[in-house]
């Protein structure tokens, strides 16, 4: 049985490069800090699904030449491929293709800013994508989508999309409708891009659940998020 690829889709962090719409409230050192720590704990969640047999975790990452630096953020392992060039479409679209030509059974590619993402839902993503003859989606609060997981390569749900707002979830249910593709949901999660969504990630990290959130979903612990906030918390309270 080929696994399936549950890939993150990341730039490897920098200051001044990685979650630049985090800052404020987070200066670009923290944005960067904070964006490894989300890596990690994300990818901590692929990796224990690994257990099930039928998965391998990955990074679908920018810019070459990092991979020293990723690997450090990653579990032992996992599967790195090199993202492409052009807009997130073509980014997406080249590393679905890349890692099925490498011999994956499909590719479900994860956003890297979820980083208390239950492992459920990447669960019922995988067990979707080996139904085969469909795209999978979670989608996101903000109206984009947390991952999309696909068995073949669909160049189409990629192509001249308005990305990074709010019409991305809905447009790619009409572009499958289009092309005569069904649309496997799982339950959808929330990305932390912006001072609104840290401070639900600051909500959960002190115990209150999201208002969206099925409550029949565990999320997961994000313990390098969580000490990130706890050690941030403390030297707001020194200054």
């Amino acid at each position: 049985m080929k696994p399936v690829a549950v890939a993150i889709v990341c730039k490897t962090p920098a200051p001044g490069k990685s979650k630049t719409r985090l800052s404020p409230p987070l200066r670009p050192e923290e944005c960067a800090a904070i964006s490894s720590c989300f890596i990690r704990d994300l990818s901590q969640t692929i990796h224990s699904l690994q257990a099930d047999g039928d998965v391998v975790g990955g990074a679908v990452y920018t810019p070459f030449g990092t991979e020293p630096a990723l690997r450090r953020l990653l579990p032992d392992g996992f599967h790195l491929t090199l993202q492409g060039d052009g807009d997130l479409g073509a980014r997406l679209l080249k590393g679905t293709a890349d890692l099925i030509d490498a011999g994956f059974a499909g590719a479900i590619l994860v956003n890297s800013d979820s980083p208390t993402l239950p492992r459920a839902i990447l669960r019922a993503a995988v067990d979707a994508v080996r139904a085969g003859g469909n795209v999978v989606l979670s989608p996101a609060l903000d109206g984009g989508y947390t991952l999309i997981g696909l068995s073949k390569p669909e160049p189409r749900l990629f192509d001249d999309m308005p990305w990074s707002t709010p019409e991305v979830y809905e447009l790619t249910l009409q572009r499958a409708r289009e092309i005569g593709l069904a649309v496997a949901n799982v339950p959808g999660w929330y990305d932390v891009d912006d001072a609104a969504s840290f401070a639900m990630l600051e909500d959960e990290w002190r115990g209150t659940r999201p208002a969206f959130a099925d409550p029949r979903l565990v999320a997961a612990d994000a313990p390098a998020t969580f000490q990130f906030l706890q050690e941030r918390e403390r030297a707001l309270l020194r200054a």
